[in-house]
Protein backbone atom coordinates (compact mmCIF):
# COMPACT_ATOMS: atom_id res chain seq x y z
CA UNK A 1 0.00 0.00 0.00
CA UNK A 2 1.57 3.25 -0.80
CA UNK A 3 1.11 6.54 1.15
CA UNK A 4 -1.91 7.61 1.81
CA UNK A 5 -3.32 11.37 -0.47
CA UNK A 6 -2.52 14.36 0.58
CA UNK A 7 -4.95 16.84 1.27
CA UNK A 8 -5.39 19.91 -0.77
CA UNK A 9 -8.15 22.43 -0.22
CA UNK A 10 -9.87 24.75 -3.33
CA UNK A 11 -11.34 28.03 -2.02
CA UNK A 12 -12.94 29.42 -5.05
CA UNK A 13 -15.54 31.61 -6.31
CA UNK A 14 -16.99 31.34 -9.80
CA UNK A 15 -17.23 35.28 -9.46
CA UNK A 16 -13.01 34.76 -9.23
CA UNK A 17 -12.11 34.00 -13.48
CA UNK A 18 -8.71 33.04 -12.31
CA UNK A 19 -9.98 30.61 -10.04
CA UNK A 20 -11.71 29.28 -12.83
CA UNK A 21 -7.93 28.23 -14.22
CA UNK A 22 -6.96 26.84 -10.70
CA UNK A 23 -9.84 24.89 -10.57
CA UNK A 24 -9.15 22.97 -14.24
CA UNK A 25 -5.53 22.68 -13.32
CA UNK A 26 -5.97 20.98 -9.94
CA UNK A 27 -8.67 18.78 -11.47
CA UNK A 28 -6.09 17.70 -14.10
CA UNK A 29 -3.85 17.01 -11.66
CA UNK A 30 -6.19 15.43 -8.94
CA UNK A 31 -5.30 12.03 -10.46
CA UNK A 32 -1.93 12.61 -11.38
CA UNK A 33 -0.76 13.32 -7.98
CA UNK A 34 -0.72 11.66 -4.78
CA UNK A 35 -3.70 14.20 -3.30
CA UNK A 36 -7.45 14.51 -2.27
CA UNK A 37 -8.59 17.57 -3.66
CA UNK A 38 -11.52 18.69 -1.14
CA UNK A 39 -13.21 21.57 -3.21
CA UNK A 40 -14.74 24.65 -0.93
CA UNK A 41 -17.36 27.04 -2.75
CA UNK A 42 -16.60 30.18 -1.03
CA UNK A 43 -17.80 33.91 -1.09
CA UNK A 44 -15.01 35.98 -2.58
CA UNK A 45 -17.24 39.25 -1.05
CA UNK A 46 -16.88 37.90 2.44
CA UNK A 47 -12.77 37.55 1.97
CA UNK A 48 -12.41 40.95 0.48
CA UNK A 49 -14.50 42.43 3.25
CA UNK A 50 -12.99 40.69 6.12
CA UNK A 51 -9.49 41.40 4.70
CA UNK A 52 -9.83 44.88 3.79
CA UNK A 53 -9.27 43.78 0.19
CA UNK A 54 -10.34 45.28 -3.13
CA UNK A 55 -11.08 43.95 -6.90
CA UNK A 56 -8.34 44.86 -9.04
CA UNK A 57 -11.04 45.98 -11.47
CA UNK A 58 -12.06 49.17 -8.89
CA UNK A 59 -8.28 49.74 -10.05
CA UNK A 60 -8.43 50.97 -14.18
CA UNK A 61 -5.13 49.95 -15.01
CA UNK A 62 -5.71 46.42 -13.08
CA UNK A 63 -8.95 46.22 -14.57
CA UNK A 64 -7.18 46.29 -17.89
CA UNK A 65 -4.26 44.04 -17.16
CA UNK A 66 -6.75 41.47 -15.67
CA UNK A 67 -8.79 41.48 -19.37
CA UNK A 68 -5.43 41.01 -21.43
CA UNK A 69 -4.14 38.18 -18.63
CA UNK A 70 -7.00 36.05 -18.31
CA UNK A 71 -7.08 35.98 -22.57
CA UNK A 72 -4.09 35.13 -22.26
CA UNK A 73 -3.74 32.66 -19.72
CA UNK A 74 -7.01 31.14 -20.89
CA UNK A 75 -5.21 29.97 -24.14
CA UNK A 76 -2.17 29.19 -22.40
CA UNK A 77 -3.88 26.46 -20.07
CA UNK A 78 -6.35 25.30 -22.65
CA UNK A 79 -9.34 27.17 -20.84
CA UNK A 80 -12.24 28.79 -22.88
CA UNK A 81 -12.60 31.77 -20.92
CA UNK A 82 -13.71 34.97 -22.03
CA UNK A 83 -14.83 38.02 -19.86
CA UNK A 84 -18.40 39.10 -20.38
CA UNK A 85 -19.43 41.64 -22.07
CA UNK A 86 -21.56 43.62 -19.17
CA UNK A 87 -18.42 42.53 -16.73
CA UNK A 88 -18.89 44.97 -14.40
CA UNK A 89 -22.51 44.29 -13.83
CA UNK A 90 -21.10 40.77 -12.92
CA UNK A 91 -18.80 41.43 -10.60
CA UNK A 92 -20.10 44.28 -8.75
CA UNK A 93 -23.98 44.46 -9.15
CA UNK A 94 -24.75 40.79 -9.83
CA UNK A 95 -22.24 39.31 -7.40
CA UNK A 96 -22.08 35.31 -6.50
CA UNK A 97 -23.90 35.26 -3.25
CA UNK A 98 -26.72 32.59 -5.09
CA UNK A 99 -24.16 31.13 -6.97
CA UNK A 100 -21.99 30.02 -4.43
CA UNK A 101 -25.05 29.01 -1.95
CA UNK A 102 -26.27 27.06 -4.59
CA UNK A 103 -23.13 25.01 -5.03
CA UNK A 104 -22.78 25.22 -1.33
CA UNK A 105 -26.37 23.18 -1.36
CA UNK A 106 -24.69 20.76 -3.87
CA UNK A 107 -21.71 20.22 -1.77
CA UNK A 108 -23.76 18.66 1.00
CA UNK A 109 -26.70 17.10 -1.37
CA UNK A 110 -24.58 15.80 -4.15
CA UNK A 111 -21.07 16.02 -3.39
CA UNK A 112 -20.69 14.25 -6.27
CA UNK A 113 -21.44 16.46 -8.55
CA UNK A 114 -19.73 19.81 -7.19
CA UNK A 115 -17.27 19.63 -9.89
CA UNK A 116 -19.48 19.17 -12.84
CA UNK A 117 -21.69 21.94 -11.45
CA UNK A 118 -18.90 24.53 -10.12
CA UNK A 119 -17.58 24.28 -13.97
CA UNK A 120 -21.33 24.31 -15.65
CA UNK A 121 -21.71 27.61 -13.71
CA UNK A 122 -18.37 28.90 -14.82
CA UNK A 123 -19.29 28.19 -18.31
CA UNK A 124 -22.16 30.18 -18.34
CA UNK A 125 -20.24 33.31 -16.52
CA UNK A 126 -17.16 33.61 -18.06
CA UNK A 127 -17.49 31.79 -21.04
CA UNK A 128 -20.52 30.10 -23.43
CA UNK A 129 -23.61 28.29 -22.16
CA UNK A 130 -22.58 24.62 -21.48
CA UNK A 131 -24.68 21.56 -21.50
CA UNK A 132 -26.32 20.28 -18.17
CA UNK A 133 -23.86 19.05 -15.39
CA UNK A 134 -26.17 15.66 -15.57
CA UNK A 135 -28.24 17.06 -12.97
CA UNK A 136 -32.04 17.24 -13.66
CA UNK A 137 -34.08 20.57 -14.29
CA UNK A 138 -36.62 19.30 -11.12
CA UNK A 139 -33.34 18.63 -9.03
CA UNK A 140 -31.85 21.42 -9.24
CA UNK A 141 -35.20 23.55 -8.91
CA UNK A 142 -35.47 22.13 -5.80
CA UNK A 143 -31.74 22.98 -4.71
CA UNK A 144 -31.91 26.31 -5.80
CA UNK A 145 -35.09 26.85 -3.25
CA UNK A 146 -32.72 26.09 -0.32
CA UNK A 147 -30.03 28.36 -1.25
CA UNK A 148 -31.62 31.26 1.80
CA UNK A 149 -31.84 28.06 4.25
CA UNK A 150 -30.10 28.98 7.54
CA UNK A 151 -28.13 25.47 6.93
CA UNK A 152 -26.57 27.19 3.37
CA UNK A 153 -26.09 30.08 5.02
CA UNK A 154 -24.37 28.96 7.76
CA UNK A 155 -21.91 26.11 5.84
CA UNK A 156 -21.04 29.50 3.50
CA UNK A 157 -20.21 31.14 6.41
CA UNK A 158 -18.03 28.53 7.64
CA UNK A 159 -16.03 27.54 4.53
CA UNK A 160 -15.54 31.79 3.59
CA UNK A 161 -14.43 31.88 7.44
CA UNK A 162 -12.43 29.14 7.19
CA UNK A 163 -10.30 30.80 4.18
CA UNK A 164 -9.67 33.74 6.15
CA UNK A 165 -8.10 31.99 8.75
CA UNK A 166 -5.81 30.56 6.65
CA UNK A 167 -4.79 34.04 5.71
CA UNK A 168 -7.14 34.55 2.24
CA UNK A 169 -7.06 38.08 1.02
CA UNK A 170 -8.79 36.78 -2.17
CA UNK A 171 -9.37 33.84 -4.45
CA UNK A 172 -8.52 31.25 -5.31
CA UNK A 173 -6.85 29.34 -2.30
CA UNK A 174 -5.17 26.38 -2.48
CA UNK A 175 -4.19 25.09 0.86
CA UNK A 176 -1.70 21.98 1.42
CA UNK A 177 -1.58 19.84 4.38
CA UNK A 178 1.51 18.13 4.14
CA UNK A 179 2.63 16.37 7.89
CA UNK A 180 2.52 18.83 10.23
CA UNK A 181 2.63 21.41 8.27
CA UNK A 182 0.50 23.85 6.20
CA UNK A 183 0.68 25.96 3.08
CA UNK A 184 -1.37 28.29 1.90
CA UNK A 185 -1.13 29.18 -1.58
CA UNK A 186 -3.05 32.44 -3.43
CA UNK A 187 -3.75 32.67 -6.89
CA UNK A 188 -3.61 30.66 -10.27
CA UNK A 189 -0.20 30.44 -10.76
CA UNK A 190 1.24 28.77 -7.92
CA UNK A 191 0.81 25.36 -9.46
CA UNK A 192 5.22 24.62 -10.23
CA UNK A 193 5.37 25.73 -5.97
CA UNK A 194 2.37 23.33 -4.97
CA UNK A 195 4.26 20.52 -7.23
CA UNK A 196 7.55 21.32 -5.27
CA UNK A 197 5.74 21.36 -1.92
CA UNK A 198 3.98 17.80 -2.77
CA UNK A 199 7.67 16.25 -4.04
CA UNK A 200 5.28 15.73 -7.38
CA UNK A 201 6.35 16.43 -10.90
CA UNK A 202 4.80 19.18 -12.57
CA UNK A 203 4.34 18.62 -16.58
CA UNK A 204 2.41 21.78 -17.71
CA UNK A 205 -1.09 23.10 -17.45
CA UNK A 206 -2.57 20.07 -19.59
CA UNK A 207 -0.22 17.22 -18.35
CA UNK A 208 0.56 14.41 -20.64
CA UNK A 209 -1.72 11.90 -19.50
CA UNK A 210 -5.00 14.45 -19.32
CA UNK A 211 -6.64 16.17 -22.87
CA UNK A 212 -8.74 19.43 -22.16
CA UNK A 213 -11.92 19.18 -22.87
CA UNK A 214 -14.24 22.42 -22.24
Amino acid sequence: MGPLPRTLELFYDVLSPYSWLAFEVLCRYKNIWNVSLQLRPTLIAGIMKDSGNQPPALLPRKGLYLKNDVRLLGQHLQVPIHLPKDFFYVIFEKGSLTAMRFLTVVKLEHPELLEKVSRELWMRIWSRAAEKAGMSTGRARELLERVSTPQVKNQLKETTEAACKYGAFGLPVTVAHLDDETYMLFGSDRMELLAHLLGEKWMGPVPPAVTARL
